[in-house]
């Protein structure tokens, strides 16, 4: 709940994603409620394994993109680069 009162008022930064996707038997959450879940909150949706190396180097990109989006001047109307959805 505080996520979606925070994120209703202000940029800020956020991404939903799902870690340790290395162990599926042992997976809590499926890789559709997470996507359902990010696209409630207006966020990109990852699943990761630092373990095995999937999708850390997207993360860490998705990190600087969020991060260098709300940061502009003009409040992150308009992006400077492509966007890409992973």
């Amino acid at each position: 709940d505080q996520i979606i009162r925070v994120k209703r008022y202000e940029k800020v930064p956020l991404i939903l994603v799902g870690n340790k996707v290395d162990l599926e038997s042992e997976r809590e959450v499926s890789a559709a409620e997470g996507r359902a879940l990010a696209e409630e909150w207006g966020c990109p949706f990852l699943e990761t394994s630092a373990k095995n190396k999937i999708s850390v180097d997207e993360l860490f990109a998705e990190i600087v993109r969020q991060m260098n989006y709300v940061s502009q001047p003009n409040g992150g109307d308009q992006c400077c680069s492509p966007c890409v959805l992973l």
